[in-house]
C-alpha cells in the first residue's frame, strides 16, 4: 500500500510537471499581445521550455548514479515552483524566457528520475503503470487550456495568475512527495547502475531506436500542439472553439495512455511502435486535409489518441529491454537525446509560417517525412536488424 501512496504522490507532480510544459500553448496569444511580437518569437520561448526539458537529462542521470531517485524528484518540485514564480513576474520576452527555460529544467529532471522508479515499484506491470503515470501527466495537457481560459475569461485575472497558481501547486505536491517517501519501502534495483557512459555504450541499440521513434515523432507533435490553437484559427474556426480543439486534443491522450500501456504489456514492442508511429503519421495527413469543424474534431481526436499512444509504448519498450544496472543512466541518455530532437518542432514551424508559408503545407512535409522514417524502421525490423524485446506477460486483472 505504501508503495501505491507513493505511486499517487508521483502522479501529482506527473500532472504539475507536463502541465508547466503545455501550458505556455494556449497563452501564446497572450504573450504576443503583451510583448509586442510575432509567431517565430512565441515560438522560440515553447521551444525554450523543451529544450531546457532536454538540457539536463544526461546530467540527471549522473546525479542518479549518486542519489536516490525520490531525493531528486523532491528537487524538481522546488525548481518548479520558483522556476513558475520568475515567469509570472517577467516584465519582457527575455525574462519569460528564463522561466520557460527553467520549468522545462524541473519537467526534464523528473521524468528523467521518476520513470524508472514507477517501473522499479511494479516490475511486473511496468506498461500498465507507465499508462497510469501517463494519464497523470495527460490530465494536465487536458486541463491546460480550460484553466487558462477560466483565469483569463471567468475570473478576469491576468495571464501571470497561472503560473503563480502552478508555483504553489508544485509546493503542495512536493510535500506531499517527502512525506510518502519517507513511509515507502523504497526498491533497491538501480543500486548497481553506477556508469552512466558505460550504460550507454551497451545500450545504444536500444536507446537509437528510442530516438528515432519519439524524438522525430515529437519534432512535428510539438509544432502542431503549440501551434494548434492558431492553426485551427487558420481554418477559419473562431478563437473559443480553437482553443477548446487543444484540450480535444489531448483529451484523447487519456484513454490512450490506459490502453496502449496494457497492449505494451501484451503485445510485440517493434511492431506495435511502428505500428502507432504509422498511425500518427496517417492522423495528421487527416488534419491536413479537414474541413468543417466535425472533419476537423475527428481528426484531432485520431491525432491525439496516436501520439500518446506511442509515450507508453516506446516506455515500455525501453524500461523493459533495460536491465537494472543500466536503466536509469541508459534512459538518461534517451531521454535527452529524444527531447534534443523533438525540441526545435515549435520554432521551426512557427518560422516556416512567419516566412510564409502555409500550416498544411508545413505539416504535410513534415509527416510524409515521418512516414518513410517509419517504412523504413518496418524494413529494419523485418530483415531482423533492430534490438528486439518480446512484450511480458501481464497478471491476470
Amino acid at each position: 500500500m505504501s508503495r501505491v501512496r507513493l505511486f499517487g504522490s508521483l502522479c501529482g507532480m506527473a500532472l504539475l510537471v507536463n502541465g508547466a510544459r503545455i501550458v505556455f500553448a494556449p497563452l501564446l496569444g497572450e504573450f504576443i499581445d503583451a510583448f509586442g511580437v510575432g509567431e517565430a518569437t512565441v515560438g522560440v520561448v515553447t521551444t525554450l521550455v523543451w529544450v531546457g526539458s532536454a538540457a539536463p537529462r544526461l546530467p540527471a542521470g549522473w546525479l542518479l548514479t549518486r542519489v536516490p531517485r525520490h531525493r531528486v524528484v523532491l528537487g524538481t518540485g522546488v525548481l518548479l515552483s520558483a522556476a513558475s514564480v520568475l515567469a509570472a513576474t517577467a516584465d519582457s520576452v527575455g525574462t519569460l524566457a528564463v522561466g520557460a527555460t527553467a520549468m522545462g529544467l524541473a519537467s526534464g529532471v523528473y521524468y528523467v528520475a521518476a520513470n524508472p522508479l514507477v517501473s522499479e515499484l511494479f516490475p511486473d506491470r511496468v506498461g500498465r503503470a507507465m499508462g497510469v503515470h501517463g494519464v497523470a501527466s495527460q490530465l494536465a495537457s487536458v486541463l491546460a487550456a480550460p484553466f487558462v481560459t477560466l483565469v483569463l475569461v471567468v475570473a478576469g485575472l491576468p495571464w501571470r495568475a497561472v503560473f503563480l497558481a502552478v508555483g504553489v501547486a508544485a509546493l503542495v505536491v512536493t510535500l506531499a512527495l517527502y512525506v510518502t517517501a519517507r513511509r515507502t519501502d523504497l526498491p533497491d534495483a538501480g543500486a548497481a547502475d553506477r556508469d552512466l557512459l558505460g550504460a550507454a555504450r551497451a545500450q545504444w541499440r536500444v536507446l537509437l531506436v528510442g530516438v528515432v521513434v519519439l524524438g522525430l515523432a515529437g519534432f512535428v507533435w510539438q509544432g502542431l500542439f503549440n501551434f494548434f490553437e492558431l492553426y485551427l484559427r487558420s481554418k477559419g474556426v473562431p478563437a473559443t472553439t480553437a482553443r477548446n480543439g487543444l484540450t480535444l486534443l489531448f483529451a484523447a491522450g487519456v484513454p490512450a495512455f490506459l490502453l496502449s500501456g496494457r497492449l505494451a504489456d501484451r503485445l510485440p514492442h517493434l511492431p506495435y511502435l511502428i505500428g502507432v508511429m504509422g498511425a500518427f503519421v496517417a492522423s495528421v495527413l487527416a488534419l491536413t486535409l479537414a474541413e468543417g469543424l466535425l472533419a476537423l474534431a475527428a481528426a484531432t481526436v485520431a491525432v491525439g489518441y496516436a501520439i500518446h499512444s506511442l509515450f507508453p509504448a516506446i516506455d515500455t519498450y525501453l524500461l523493459e529491454a533495460l536491465p537494472d544496472r543500466h536503466r536509469a543512466s541508459a534512459y538518461a541518455v534517451y531521454s535527452f537525446g529524444m527531447v534534443a530532437v523533438q525540441a526545435p518542432g515549435s520554432s521551426v514551424l512557427g518560422s516556416l509560417v512567419e516566412a510564409g508559408y502555409g500550416y498544411d503545407a508545413v505539416l504535410t512535409v513534415a509527416s510524409l517525412g515521418l512516414g518513410v522514417v517509419a517504412l523504413l524502421l518496418a524494413a529494419l525490423y523485418r530483415a531482423g536488424r533492430l534490438p528486439h524485446t518480446g512484450a511480458t506477460p501481464a497478471p491476470p486483472g
